[in-house]
């Protein structure tokens, strides 16, 4: 995930990493907000309860004292506590595991062939190219965080979809919201709006 850093909180945030001389390490957590809601009126609440650990792995320092930034997702982890005492929110948090889950293959070939499908419809916007369920990963896992990344879904979706205990869950959802997507993009013959999903430009 790219990133442009301009709050001042944010760019102390990228200060603070960069000291830390290992460069594994230089951890943060990205968690959404409920639609509707903010933290510095909700507090916990406006937050869902499963986040995503980035670590930084590329920093352009700007003249003006901004950022751009490349993120790569890490870990999951579920908050138990929020401290919004400073100018940026810190919590207590626990991480996830990823429990190894029995998935079919019949259950593979079908999420896959429907995600192909997705993507084939979508004309290579996401850009992957040309869409072919061989070009998949064969692994559960790999493939059901593939698969939440690259659909063009409302926030509270995309967290369940995060949230899934484990491949099999989070699989079996994505199934059935691939087969409604592609239900939906066929009927109206119009594909999600992926120009207005958040850009470099709006991060914060």
């Amino acid at each position: 995930m790219p990133l442009h850093i301009f709050e001042p909180r944010y760019c102390e945030l990228i200060e603070k990493l960069l000291s830390n001389p290992d460069e594994n390490a230089r951890e943060f957590g990205i968690i959404a907000v409920r639609d509707g809601r903010s933290l510095e009126e909700n507090g916990v609440e406006a937050l869902y309860d499963v986040g995503t650990a980035a670590v930084l792995r590329k920093v352009d320092r700007l003249d003006d004292g901004q950022f751009d930034i490349v993120t790569i997702g890490s870990r999951r982890f579920l908050i138990h506590a929020v401290d919004t005492s400073a100018p940026l929110a810190t919590a207590t948090v626990e991480f996830l595991e990823d429990p190894t889950s029995d998935v079919s293959p019949r259950q593979l070939q079908q999420v896959a062939q429907r995600f192909t499908t997705y993507r084939t419809v979508l004309g290579g916007r996401l850009d992957d190219g040309d869409a072919s369920a061989a070009d998949l990963p064969a692994e559960a896992t790999v493939l059901s965080y593939l698969i939440t990344a690259s659909m063009v879904l409302p926030t509270n979706e995309r967290q369940a979809l995060l949230s899934a205990v484990n491949a099999k869950e989070r699989l079996t959802l994505a199934s059935t919201l691939l087969a409604r997507e592609n239900g939906i993009i066929a009927v109206l013959s119009a594909v999600p709006a992926i120009d207005l999903l958040p850009s470099i430009d709006s991060p914060n």
